[in-house]
């Protein structure tokens, strides 16, 4: 059994993790307020689908080949790097181009709403579960750093004697409950500005702000930061 005191440590150490803000929450802030709740959850289930695994992983001991094969860690980092890139430069170039799209006469009538939310809507392509479990799980497994923290810091609090695999997804699903929690709260926060969110100008800034957070984390990923 893990003792008490280590698990209290465990969860303050995880809980300052998920609550800094990073990547996961702009991913989730944003698609939430866009008024997509089902991909927004889906978002969180990939996320915490991509926790478990390298929770799992580290467990059984494969996380410690990646960070200890350099061809194998710089090729995952390299590719995680490169997805994030190239997922917010197409979030930038998007808002680029519905700027350039909408004439003077569309923004001063509020016309402008068909291409942003009401289009996704229309089209269903912006609130699908699987959609959203696929970003936010690809997203996380491509993130090497998290293999890196788990190693660093899983196996410290896995006591002498105990079943590596069980008390590892223990304290993953520590882990997971935290972030799980905090994506509820921000999800509800979205959903609380979501009209004003969801204003055509409102959202071409939101998309901006999440796409040069998301490019800065791959370029700071390929930097080795």
């Amino acid at each position: 059994m893990i003792a008490l005191d280590a698990m209290g440590t465990f969860t303050l150490i995880v809980g300052l993790l998920t609550l800094t803000p990073g990547l996961d929450t702009a991913l989730v802030l944003r698609t939430a307020a866009l008024g997509h709740r089902r991909r927004a959850w889906g978002v969180v289930l990939g996320i915490q689908s991509g926790t478990l695994a390298w929770g799992v992983l580290t467990s059984l001991g494969v996380t410690a080949l990646l960070t200890a094969s350099h061809l194998a860690y710089e090729t995952l980092r390299w590719v995680g790097a490169a997805y994030l890139v190239w997922m917010g430069g197409r979030l930038l170039w998007a808002t680029w181009r519905r700027s350039s799209s909408e004439s003077p006469q569309t923004a001063g009538t509020g016309c402008a709403t068909v291409t942003g939310v009401e289009t996704e809507a229309r089209t269903g392509t912006g609130d699908t579960l699987l959609d959203g479990w696929r970003q936010g799980a690809v997203t996380n497994l491509l993130n090497p750093k998290m293999g890196a923290f788990y190693v660093a810091v899983l196996p410290q609090f896995i006591p002498a004697g105990a079943s590596h695999l069980a008390a590892g997804v223990l304290l993953t699903g520590v882990h997971i409950l935290l972030a799980v929690a905090w994506a509820c709260a921000l999800i509800a926060f979205a959903h609380v500005l979501r009209n004003r969110l969801q204003r055509p100008s409102a959202r071409r800034c939101l998309d901006r702000i999440t796409g040069t957070v998301i490019a800065a984390f791959g370029i700071r990923l390929a930097l080795g930061q």
